[in-house]
């Protein structure tokens, strides 16, 4: 009985924090969404913090 009663709480608790994330998620959504739609971009690939510029063409020969 004491087993069972452990497995409950543990699977009250994995769902408690499993709804903690996916709410946290939706919140981090929904403020990008928002903050996209102050600033105009259109896509989210207007995200991007890299625009691939850094990377050379060839590999130098030694």
């Amino acid at each position: 009985m004491y087993e069972l009663e452990l497995h409950r709480l543990r699977s009250a608790e994995l769902r408690r924090t499993a709804r903690e994330e996916r709410l946290a998620r939706e919140a981090v959504r929904s403020r990008r969404a928002a903050r996209r739609e102050r600033t105009g971009h259109a896509a989210p690939a207007a995200e991007s913090h890299t625009d691939g510029s850094h990377r050379r063409g060839l590999p130098h020969t030694a």
